[in-house]
């Protein structure tokens, strides 16, 4: 019967999937008849060339994008909530994103600060390079903490500290920087799904596959620590080891989507309480792909709602998944808080 269920359930996900990336290349300020859609799809000559060029240079990449971002993001949110324990563990608990901002605000605003003179031409790939160096930098700190230090909640109060260490740097950054350089910097942080382009897309997909592959190798490991790091020592699992494989692959996931698309939050959060929901089930052999294709097809629906229908305008990606994921948040503190009171 659960097996039934699963396939069911699997199926209709993936169903849904499909439904909303097709959806998703439908939406956008540009109206694109269906029949002519699916004919750039289909590899078919379009009635107006400028069509061809939407689709295949900016809609496919922004679907893609999405998709890639939506997994990577809630399957970093699952191995956070399972290693910490802790509900409302996502993947930038450690300070992961608060790196990145640091990175791309040194860039942005540091180089005005340090050659205040000079006109700043800003590449897309150095900021994607100083994002990920930020990232890496707040996870290699955490791995040389790891090392001393055994306890877990210890190393998620670090983390935390941490990234209110980079918050604080960058807020000193905006204090003394121009005006047009802030407001890039702002807008970097509002999050975007629409700055990854067709050729940036191996690399990305390409770095988000490690941290995925990284993941499922980790399964057995993450079903062990359900019950805590001492159960997983008694079933032979070296939990240190683990420990670190789990911060490298959630760097990865949740440092590249912040590189390449800007900070995304609350997806990491909620997801994966979703996924629990639908499935009723703490198993990370189901759990994995759920989240995976819930992640994905959230932030699609995510990614249609901010273009506003009928509009040419586009909202933040940031402020949309907080519309989604807050609720849940609130959920999850107010379920908690009433299992609390009865016991």
């Amino acid at each position: 019967m659960a097996k039934g269920k699963n396939i069911f359930l699997f199926g209709g996900l993936l169903l849904l999937l499909l439904v909303c990336f097709f959806a998703d290349l439908f939406l956008g300020s540009v109206k694109i008849p269906i029949d002519n859609l699916i004919g750039i799809l289909l590899n078919r000559q379009a009635e107006h060339p400028e069509w061809e060029i939407i689709v295949r240079e900016f809609r496919i990449p922004r679907a893609v994008t999405a998709v890639f971002a939506g997994l990577s993001l809630s399957l970093a949110g699952l191995q956070m909530q399972t290693l910490f324990r802790n509900p409302l563990a996502g993947p930038y608990v450690l300070g992961i994103s608060s790196g990145a901002s640091l990175g791309v605000a040194l860039l942005i605003m540091g180089a005005y600060i340090l050659f205040p003179g000079r006109d700043m031409h800003l590449q897309t790939w150095g900021v994607i390079t100083a994002a990920w160096l930020g990232s890496g930098m707040i996870m290699l700190l955490l791995l040389l903490v790891s090392f001393r230090i055994k306890d877990i909640m210890t190393i998620l109060i670090l983390g935390i500290l941490f990234g209110a260490i980079t918050i604080a740097f960058v807020s000193i950054l905006q204090y003394f920087t121009h005006e047009a350089l802030l407001k890039t910097f702002i807008v970097w942080t509002l999050g975007s799904l629409g700055n990854v382009t067709r050729d940036q897309l191996p690399v990305f997909s390409g770095s988000l596959a490690v941290g995925v592959f990284l993941s499922v190798i980790s399964i057995k490991m993450l079903n062990a620590m359900l019950l805590g790091e001492n159960y997983a020592k008694s079933m032979g699992i070296n939990v240190m080891s683990g420990r670190i494989l789990l911060f490298i692959g959630t760097s990865i996931l949740a440092g590249t989507v912040t590189a390449f698309c800007g900070p995304i939050g609350f997806i990491g959060i909620a997801i994966p309480h979703i996924a629990r929901l639908i499935w009723k089930t703490a198993d990370h052999r189901i759990l994995i792909p759920a989240v995976m294709l819930a992640g994905a097809i959230i932030l699609l629906i995510s990614d249609m709602i901010s273009q506003l229908p009928g509009s040419d305008k586009v909202l933040p990606i940031n402020s949309v998944t907080a519309l989604i994921g807050i609720p849940v948040v609130v959920w999850i503190v107010v379920r908690n808080q009433r299992f609390a009171n009865l016991s």
